[in-house]
C-alpha cells in the first residue's frame, strides 16, 4: 500500500510512518515544518520506501500529484496546541479548514480514502461524559478565540462527511484524545512534555487554573495501532470514531505523578488562566472518551497505563539530553 501522510514530520505522523514502513508499505510525507521537525523522521530517511516533501498543502500541483500516487491519505496537518491557538487564531482557522478542503478536493477526483484527524476539543463544554461520537458539540461564544480550534475541526468533520454523502468520497474521521509520547514537543502548550521537562530540570511545574480539570492520555503507540486497524475497514468509512484512553487523571495529579516518577524536586505552582492565556479563557473540566465504537469496529482498546506513558516520555527527554526550556511554558490545558 502507498500512504500519503500530511503533517508527516509531526509527532503522530512520524510514529505512523515508522509503523507503516515496518509493515513494508510505501510512505510519502508532506510537511512544511511549521510544527513538525526533521528530527522526528531523521531515523527513517534511509528507507527506500520513504519519500518526503518539505512543502505545504497549499501547493496544489504537488498535492494533486502526491494524492494521485497514493492509495490512502492520512490528513494530520493542522494548527495544534492551545498557545498557538490563542495567539494565532487566523492561522488556526485557515490552516485547518483550507487544508482539509484541498485534500478532500484532490482525493475526490479518484475516490482515494482520506482519514481525517479531528480532536476531542470539538465536544467543547459538553459535560455529559464519557463523550460519545453522537454527543452534542457545545462550544463557547465566537468572541472567545479559544474556541476557534474546536470550530475549525468541527467544520473539517462536516466537510469530510459531506464529501462522503454527496460525492461518495470515502472518509474516516477520528477524534484524538490527548495523544502523548516520545517526540511530542511542549512548544505549543502540550501539557505532559512540559511537565516532564520541568521535572527533569527541577524547575517549577506550573499548573494552570485549579488543576482539578481532568484529561485522559493515550500513548501514541495505541493511537497508531487504532489507525492501522481502522483504515482497512469498509465499515469505518463515513464514520466518526474516538481514539483515546479511558484512564482519567486531574492535571494536578498528573503533575504529582510526573514529579514522583522522575524523582524530581520541582515545586508545583498554580497560575490563573487569565494570566496564562488571556482574560476570560474558558476550559472544560473533564474530557473522557467512549471507545465502544472503536472497540466494536476493531476489537482494540488503548490501554497503556499513565505511569508507563510518563516513564516513556521521561526516558525520551533524558536520552535526548535537551532540557532547555527556552520560551516553553508548562500548561494544564492539552489539546
Amino acid at each position: 500500500m502507498r500512504y500519503l501522510i500530511t503533517g508527516g514530520a509531526g509527532f503522530i505522523g512520524s510514529h505512523l510512518a515508522e509503523r507503516l514502513l515496518e509493515k513494508g508499505d510505501r510512505v510519502v510525507l508532506l510537511d512544511n515544518l511549521s510544527t513538525g521537525s526533521m528530527e522526528n523522521i531523521r531515523h527513517l530517511k534511509n528507507s527506500e520506501r520513504l519519500d518526503y516533501h518539505l512543502d505545504g498543502i497549499e501547493n496544489r500541483q504537488l498535492l494533486v500529484e502526491l494524492v494521485d500516487d497514493a492509495d490512502v491519505i492520512v490528513h494530520l496537518a493542522a494548527a495544534v496546541g492551545v498557545k498557538l491557538i490563542v495567539e494565532s487564531p487566523v492561522r488556526t482557522i485557515e490552516t485547518n479548514v483550507n487544508g482539509t478542503q484541498l485534500v478532500l478536493e484532490a482525493a475526490s477526483k479518484k475516490k482515494k480514502l482520506v482519514l481525517i484527524a479531528s480532536t476531542s476539543e470539538v465536544y467543547g463544554k459538553n459535560s455529559n461524559v464519557p463523550f460519545r461520537e453522537d454527543s452534542d458539540l457545545v462550544l463557547g461564544p465566537t468572541t472567545k478565540g479559544r474556541w476557534s480550534y474546536a470550530a475549525s475541526k468541527a467544520l473539517d468533520e462536516f466537510l469530510a462527511l459531506s464529501y462522503w454523502k454527496e460525492k461518495k468520497q470515502p472518509v474516516i474521521v477520528v477524534r484524538f484524545f490527548n495523544t502523548v509520547g516520545p517526540r511530542q514537543t511542549g512548544r505549543y502548550g502540550m501539557v505532559l512534555p512540559n511537565f516532564v521537562k520541568h521535572a527533569l530540570s527541577n524547575t517549577p511545574i506550573e499548573v494552570f487554573g485549579t488543576g482539578q480539570q481532568s484529561r485522559c492520555f493515550c500513548d501514541v503507540r495505541d493511537t497508531v495501532e487504532a489507525l492501522l486497524r481502522l483504515m482497512p475497514l469498509d465499515r469505518a468509512v463515513g464514520e466518526v470514531i474516538n481514539i483515546g484512553n479511558t484512564e482519567e487523571v486531574s492535571i494536578e495529579n498528573l503533575a504529582k505523578i510526573v514529579k514522583q516518577r522522575t524523582e524530581s524536586s520541582s515545586p508545583i505552582q498554580y497560575v490563573p488562566y487569565d494570566k496564562a492565556y488571556e482574560p476570560g479563557f474558558e476550559d472544560m473540566m473533564r474530557r473522557v472518551p467512549s471507545i465502544e465504537k472503536l472497540h466494536s469496529l476493531t476489537g482494540f482498546r488503548p490501554q497503556t497505563s499513565l505511569s508507563e506513558i510518563v516513564d516513556r516520555v521521561s526516558a525520551y527527554f533524558r536520552q535526548k539530553g535537551d532540557l532547555h526550556l527556552g520560551h516553553e511554558i508548562s500548561v494544564s490545558k492539552a489539546v
